[in-house]
């Protein structure tokens, strides 16, 4: 990255922060305090652990930072994004085997190389969010968006920006099929919409004039929430102080925005301490309007709930991990129905995890279970990361609720010294 106070964060942000021993006292401190009141409170979340039902590993192209839908009639899509141009594949048989969709040429606008993002119309539309970046001066260079209408077999891309510095984009679709994209670039949050499935789009006032695109999420009535986190421009720009979380419900026309709930440690000028590796701060809205923010810090895990849009939260500590945790992703659906992923640790003790949460209407703690995977994902020389060390090729893992009431995760392969590259799939139950 070119700007040089972020270079520290960016290399451990791609694989892992070493902790001090200091550190490691606390956050194990602060485990038994949480365990003693767990046994003292009915309440609090019991151990459990999903189960992996399956998993495929699809040997094929580098599918980084990854994306997984499932289309209404039970077409399962992965996305990834590696050089030189987009890559989408597709299942018809719930993951057992996956064949490579063709998106296009460069002629007909599918055109990208970095951060990708897939979401499916209530009408059975397909929408792929396409980001391009030059890694020779590290700076977003377009967003390009693809729409199928017949389920991957035909695509018609759109370029949404051409800006400089353009990072992270995100696309959600509201229930009444409203088509909401956001990114980010060294002015702010930027907003376009579509309501006629993708065929035009238009621009809307900007978020906010500072800051990076963490996440989108969109809610059951139109609801829109958008957050705000300093990073931006591909770490070419930090704006210090802003962590934000934006509501908006007139379809993006106008915004309130709070501060976000909990403390985060973001990396600042004015320090070389090593900070928590982040980029994504997901959030997430139920079926009921409920709205959910989800992240880590070296005191634990953290969900947060807001009943009134973002005005006010209800904190719960879920848990407190021998190891740091980082890169949170969070969906949810139906009435507090969530579910979660992260990683953890460094070296032969890194994980990724997968959980699944019930949050109740009142302010008891969620009841959660959860498993580890060990994906595999290790570093990239052309990223100057070390290929004998675990990287999570990515800043989340994402995870897709499936029709038949399972979860899936998907994870990139990422293995310079065997050659392997591609993903895996991986669909879990309650026990």
């Amino acid at each position: 990255m070119s700007f040089n106070v972020l270079a520290a964060f960016v290399l451990l942000a791609s694989q892992v922060v070493a902790q001090s021993p200091s550190d490691v006292a606390k956050i194990r401190s602060a485990r038994l305090e949480q365990n003693r009141a767990m046994a003292a409170n009915d309440g609090a979340p019991r151990a459990a652990s999903l189960v992996i039902a399956d998993s495929v590993h699809v040997v094929d192209l580098l599918a980084r930072e990854p994306m997984v839908v499932e289309h209404t009639d039970g077409t399962l899509f992965v996305t990834g994004y590696s050089d030189p141009s987009p890559k989408l594949w597709k299942s018809r048989d719930h993951g057992a085997t996956w064949t490579r969709v063709n998106v296009g040429t460069e002629a007909d606008g599918a055109i990208g190389n970095s951060d990708v993002d897939l979401a499916i119309g209530p009408d059975g539309a397909l929408y792929f969010a396409q980001m391009g970046f030059d890694r020779s001066v590290g700076q977003g260079t377009h967003i390009a968006m693809g729409v199928s209408r017949d389920v991957g077999a035909t695509w018609r891309w759109t370029m949404l920006s051409r800006t400089r510095f353009v990072d992270r984009p995100w696309v959600k679709v509201t229930p009444d099929g409203t088509v909401h994209v956001i990114w980010n670039d060294t002015t702010g949050v930027s907003h376009t919409a579509s309501a006629d499935g993708g065929t035009t789009w238009t621009p809307l006032p900007k978020i906010h004039d500072r800051g990076g695109s963490s996440h989108l999420a969109v809610g059951p009535n139109r609801e829109i929430a958008v957050r705000i986190a300093p990073l931006a421009a591909s770490g070419n720009k930090l704006d210090e102080g802003v962590d934000l979380i934006g509501v908006s419900t007139d379809g993006g026309a106008t915004w309130q925005r709070r501060e976000a709930p909990g403390e985060r440690d973001w990396p600042s000028p004015r320090s070389a301490t090593p900070t928590t590796p982040r980029w994504v701060e997901p959030l997430a809205w139920d079926g009921s309007g409920a709205l959910y923010s989800f992240w880590t810090n070296r005191a634990g895990l953290w969900l947060a709930r807001s009943k009134d849009q973002g005005a006010t939260w209800t904190t719960w500590r879920i848990a407190v991990p021998n190891d740091l945790s980082y890169f949170p992703y969070l969906i949810a659906r139906g009435d507090g129905d969530l579910a979660a992923t992260w990683f953890s640790g460094q070296g032969a003790a890194w994980r990724a995890h997968v959980a699944r949460m019930a949050v109740g209407d009142g302010d008891g703690a969620p009841k959660m279970v959860e498993t580890t995977l060990v994906p595999e994902t290790w570093g990239l020389t052309s990223r100057r990361e070390n290929p004998g060390m675990r990287s999570a090729a990515g800043e989340y893992l994402p995870v897709v609720f499936l029709r038949d009431g399972s979860l899936a995760v998907v994870s990139p392969i990422q293995n310079e010294r065997a050659g392997r590259y591609g993903f895996s799939w991986w669909r879990l139950v309650a026990p």
